[in-house]
């Protein structure tokens, strides 16, 4: 099953839509859909109970859980300890992914193009226009680069990939820092807008010189071409579970309130430079209770079982230990 596609037609994954004895529904990020679409799917056909989640952005998903109209909210941007306890909500990271730039470049290769955090930022600026650019040649001195302008692509509503992307273009591009900042929603200097990473991804896919930023299993699924990137240590990377895992390596889970980590712009020479995780957020006291319960099964199975189907996807799984802690944290924190 076309799970993107199925998103760009409809903006919701529906593993089930037969009845089941808690209804367990979810709203959010567009980051995470590909693996929680793959994992819903076998989790209903393991145990015949569903979930319904819509890919609607890490934004309007804090607001529903905030709301109290979904079981549990996603986001890719996680919320700080305060904004938690205010709202009465525990947080966790899920699964671990990457942002990658993406482009639609006649006669240029998946990861031929090679992009530095600065250059990136010049563009999604407006400094940087056309594509032959002085600066774009100079890190691409063997590529024939069109004379074209670029048509910038960028997300339309609140969104935790967006999120992500603006805190590494702010921690690279000291103008792009002061001028525009980080945020779910920015205010863009330039750009078309699209909305998920399924919009995205189509755009860029369907317009000629167009640069846009998806989740990884966007751009592999929808055949995008992506842009290698030039890292922290100034080595050039390309897209993979192992760079995706050189950043994640450094990620002190232990040690973060709420479990709020950012992983962009990590040391280390093989680190991918726009490595995010994506979380889950709950209610301490669930509206449903039944439901609750039956989510955090979902959940549960998912970092048991569902570890080869992210890696399929080009996601990372949580690691062993944070699991352990995550379990702790439930049935801590969660009433039951």
């Amino acid at each position: 099953m076309n799970f993107i596609k199925t998103a760009v037609v409809a903006g919701l994954v529906a593993a089930s839509t037969s009845a089941f004895a808690a209804d367990i529904t979810g709203a959010g990020a567009t980051f995470p859909f590909p693996v929680y679409s793959k994992w819903a799917d076998a989790y209903k056909k393991e145990t015949g109970n569903g979930l319904n989640y819509q890919s609607i952005g890490s934004g309007a998903g804090i607001k529903q859980i905030q709301a109290k109209t979904v079981t549990f909210g996603a986001t890719d941007a996680p919320l700080k300890a305060e904004q938690l306890e205010k709202d009465g909500l525990i947080q966790w990271p899920m699964v671990m992914g990457a942002i990658v730039p993406v482009v639609n470049l006649q006669g240029i290769k998946p990861g031929e193009l090679v992009l530095s955090g600065e250059l990136l930022g010049d563009i999604y600026l407006g400094k940087i226009t056309k594509w032959n650019d002085p600066a774009i040649a100079k890190l691409n001195p063997k590529l024939t680069l069109p004379t074209d302008a670029i048509t910038v692509v960028r997300r339309s509503d609140g969104s935790g990939t967006t999120f992500n992307f603006t805190d590494y273009l702010s921690k690279v591009n000291a103008e792009w820092k002061a001028k525009v900042g980080l945020g779910t929603a920015v205010e863009w200097p330039t750009g078309v807008g699209a909305k998920g990473n399924e919009g995205v991804a189509g755009n860029v896919g369907q317009t000629k010189n167009s640069i846009g930023y998806v989740e990884y299993a966007y751009a592999k699924q929808n055949k995008l071409t992506h842009a290698a990137m030039t890292n922290k240590a100034g080595k050039t990377v390309q897209p993979t579970v192992a760079t995706f895992q050189a950043a994640a390596s450094n990620a002190d889970w232990a040690k973060a309130p709420g479990y709020y980590v950012i992983l962009t712009d990590q040391p280390g020479e093989a680190s991918w430079p726009i490595t995010a995780a994506t979380f889950i957020l709950m209610h301490k006291v669930p509206v449903d209770k039944a439901a609750s319960a039956e989510a955090i099964k979902f959940f549960k199975w998912s970092f048991e079982k569902g570890d080869k189907m992210a890696e399929d996807l080009d996601y990372i799984p949580m690691p062993e230990p944070v699991v352990k802690m995550i379990e702790k944290t439930w049935s801590a924190d969660i009433k039951s």
